[in-house]
């Protein structure tokens, strides 16, 4: 792992609970519990190809999915871009020998800075903070991003369809100790999935959706190859 941090000048820091380091603490105590959280990463890892050679974690948090993404594709590496301190510090300790990773400090509310070209494009419950002007505009940004058959993967926490469905999501989070962060800018999934395809995206769709968690998918098309 690069030993420190690379991080933008100017970048405001996002006013959020994440900046604080006993939510972040409150959510890695909890954060396994999450009921069938393990269904929606195994179907994220079963979408990405295992030669992938390159990937991008976006709200990479303590580096959970950037761990096993990397697992899953042996020879790739690994970026991980967060903003919370607390988060990447957590990310530090856990990839303090592992030479294939590198952590960027930088705020998602504003354009992703120069990282290249990826393979893959990840992220887990972290784009949903973003405001949806900026959810859409980032969604174009990692499109960009991806080399031609690149996969953007996203484990996202979604919008329900109503406000009867969204209290029996709380009612079933309770369970985890859950509380709502007010930091959350939920959207539906059908909204999501239209911006992607509008965007470029190709086979779109959501592949896994348990209430509130939902897995968002597309590709680039891998005829560019050929222009």
């Amino acid at each position: 792992m690069s030993s420190d941090c690379q991080k933008p000048e100017g970048i405001p820091a996002m006013t959020s609970e994440w900046t604080r380091p006993e939510h972040v603490e409150s959510y890695l105590a909890i954060k396994d519990s999450v009921p069938h959280r393990d269904a929606g990463e195994a179907t994220l890892l079963a979408e990405i190809p295992r030669n992938s050679q390159r990937i991008l974690d976006l709200g990479c948090g303590d580096g959970h999915l950037l761990s096993l993404t990397l697992d899953h594709c042996p020879e790739a590496t690994g970026v991980g871009l967060d903003f919370s301190p607390a988060m990447l510090q957590r990310a530090r300790e856990r990839f303090a020998a592992n030479h294939r990773v590198s952590l960027v400090d930088h705020n998602m509310e504003t354009p992703l800075p120069e990282l290249g070209t990826f393979d893959v494009v990840v992220s887990s419950f972290a784009i949903h903070h973003c405001e949806h002007h900026r959810k859409r505009d980032l969604f174009a940004e990692i499109f960009e991003f991806l080399r031609p058959g690149g996969v953007f993967c996203n484990l996202e926490h979604v919008a329900s369809a109503t406000p009867a469905i969204h209290d029996r999501f709380l009612e079933a989070m309770r369970a985890t100790n859950d509380v709502e962060d007010p930091s959350n800018r939920l959207l539906d999934v059908e909204t999501q999935l239209r911006w992607l395809r509008e965007l470029g995206y190709e086979d779109v769709d959501c592949h896994w959706k348990w209430r509130e968690l939902a897995l968002l998918c597309g590709r680039r098309a891998e005829a560019e190859l050929l222009a």
